[in-house]
């Protein structure tokens, strides 16, 4: 086989890797990927080594959140005790810094990390949460997917209104949840996805409500 010809092989090959790669990406970024749970915070819904396959389409055509979906978010930063705000109840973010930096981080996703809850609050609802239950604009929720007898634990964020842009999120696992309780409201543009279905373990193969 001639130099021209190793050489062409070569290219063509790389073109095939490179194209592979970018279209990885790309469905990863736009349509949708899989994960593992890696927290106890959504139990019983969500158990640690659970499969799941996001729905990434949920932030590309920018759908609106609804209340009970269960959603991926980037994780914020912790908040200090001289940065909580009862009147600006959000979440805080450090940004990323030039196209290289934000493109590892939010499209590579390395060292990003993420958590998974569920949306209890919407933009402009009243959340109170009291005697161990939660009050949306003066009504008590309905959480079926709650076990039985489990209470809603008080945080920082007890008695707020959501800002628009955001919403309030918390973990099924309410005892053992860092959520909008003590982080603040989330920010819409920083929902990654909506988890789609779980296909591990087998048993439990299907939709995630």
């Amino acid at each position: 086989m001639t130099n021209k010809k190793v050489i062409k092989e070569i290219l063509e090959w790389s073109a095939c890797i490179l194209i592979a790669v970018v279209l990885a990406i790309i469905v990863r970024y736009f349509l949708g990927t899989p994960t593992i749970v890696q927290q106890s915070s959504m139990y019983p819904t969500l158990e640690q080594n659970d499969r799941l396959i996001l729905n990434r389409l949920y932030r590309t055509i920018k759908q609106a959140p609804k209340r009970g979906e269960i959603i991926t978010f980037e994780a914020p930063e912790e908040l200090q005790i001289q940065e909580i705000n009862l009147e600006n109840p959000i979440a805080k973010y450090e940004e990323k810094n030039g196209w290289f930096e934000k493109f590892t981080y939010y499209v590579l996703e390395i060292k990003k990390e993420s958590y998974i809850k569920r949306i209890i609050g919407l933009p402009g609802e009243h959340v109170l949460i009291e005697n161990g239950k939660v009050y949306i604009n003066g009504e008590e929720l309905e959480e079926p997917y709650l076990q039985d007898n489990v209470t809603t634990t008080e945080g920082t964020f007890n008695d707020i209104t959501v800002p628009e842009g955001y919403v309030f999120v918390m973990g099924d696992n309410r005892g053992g949840s860092k959520d909008s309780r003590e982080i603040g409201c989330i920010p819409i543009e920083k929902i990654e996805s909506k988890v789609w279905f779980r296909f591990w373990p087998f048993n439990k193969f299907g939709g995630v409500d």
